[in-house]
């Protein structure tokens, strides 16, 4: 993944896309909330400079009701791939209030998501709270190795650990 994109977030997943409807669905009445991650388009085969959105982050401790969501800032992760928010209006409507402008400012895209959530019920906007396109990508992400170790890596070291042990004695 490159740093610095120059295009900018330029589409979401069909997946991220279909996983934030469901999600802001299934909390209706209430708001829901999560944190957007993207990968460089050209890391997922596509011929295209920017980032698509991949992933809803579900950030634990956030509280919803039905006017507000609130996340714990310090739950979210410092992640170089997060690239902006996802939220509901249970009452439908796609435009940003003042609160949700004053949210914007971390990351380049957000997200808003209105009842009755279908596909077609959601509006990006930029940091400013300005309506921005997004394409609808079908891209799957790629798989990402959350433990990048094996069983073998946890038994050798518990191995030597366990040697080592034995050589204080």
């Amino acid at each position: 993944m490159r740093l610095f994109r120059s295009e900018g977030v330029i589409g979401i997943a069909e997946a991220a896309l279909s996983f934030a409807l469901a999600a802001s669905r299934d909390s209706h009445p209430h708001e829901y909330m999560g944190m957007l991650r993207g990968e460089d388009a050209r890391s997922l085969g596509l011929d295209r400079e920017g980032t698509v959105v991949t992933d809803v982050l579900v950030i634990p401790g956030t509280e919803s009701n039905a006017v507000s969501a609130t996340v714990k800032t310090s739950m979210i992760p410092n992640d170089i791939q997060s690239v902006g928010s996802v939220h509901s209006h249970p009452n439908g409507v796609l435009q940003p209030s003042d609160a949700d402008r004053a949210s914007f400012q971390r990351g380049d895209v957000h997200i808003i998501v209105g009842a009755p959530y279908e596909r077609d019920d959601w509006q990006a906007f930029d940091s400013d709270g300005q309506p921005t396109d997004l394409d609808v990508i079908d891209v799957e992400p790629p798989e990402e190795s959350f433990f990048d170790f094996t069983q073998e890596d946890i038994d050798r070291e518990l191995r030597e650990e366990s040697d080592s042990r034995e050589g204080w004695r």
